[in-house]
């Protein structure tokens, strides 16, 4: 395991996301899903470990990358590989509906960083596909599309671990 060099920062102000996410962080449980204004620096949404909330996952993030005014690439780069990421913790971390996934986006400078944690402490490896496989590609998919990528130990009190991945964001002020 990796340890996660991302800086600690402090909440920044939220706005209303789309519905159907369950809280983030700083929100009370059963809050709506928040995210910050422009520019973001953070997003913290925790959403249920299920299959069917992929798509208000990949909206989340779009919306919050919008902000940022990425070129369509790294944009379209951060919401497939933070997809794969989610679709593997649902898959692979979690053993119930009970279960939650946490997103989190922050961007340090001229770098974007997506987390997802999960409650399993099964660490992915990746794997060796058969070309008709219609699973197993999503490390490799995120090693493809991101800068860097790794596993991280679970926030102190928590269970579970953490996979991130970074992508430079050229151009970026």
């Amino acid at each position: 395991m990796t340890a996660s060099r991302v800086p600690r920062h402090e909440p920044p102000h939220e706005a209303p996301v789309p519905s159907g996410l369950a809280s983030t962080s700083g929100g009370r449980s059963g809050d709506p899903a928040v995210f910050p204004e422009a520019p973001p620096s953070l997003l913290r949404a925790t959403v249920p470990a299920q299959a069917s909330r992929a798509a208000g996952v990949r909206t989340l993030v779009t919306e919050c990358l919008t902000h940022l005014r990425l070129s369509p690439e790294p944009l379209d780069n951060a919401v497939l590989a933070c997809g794969e990421l989610f679709a593997n913790a649902v898959g692979h971390g979690s053993s119930g509906p009970a279960d939650t996934i946490t997103v989190t986006l922050e961007r340090t400078g001229r770098e974007l960083r997506v987390t997802v944690a999960d409650c399993s402490a099964a660490l992915p490896r990746a794997r060796i596909t058969d070309l008709a496989a219609e699973s197993g590609r999503g490390l490799a998919i995120v090693a493809a599309l991101a800068d860097d990528w790794g596993i991280a130990p679970p926030d102190p009190g928590t269970t579970g671990k953490k996979v991130w991945f970074t992508l430079v964001l050229h151009g970026m002020p």
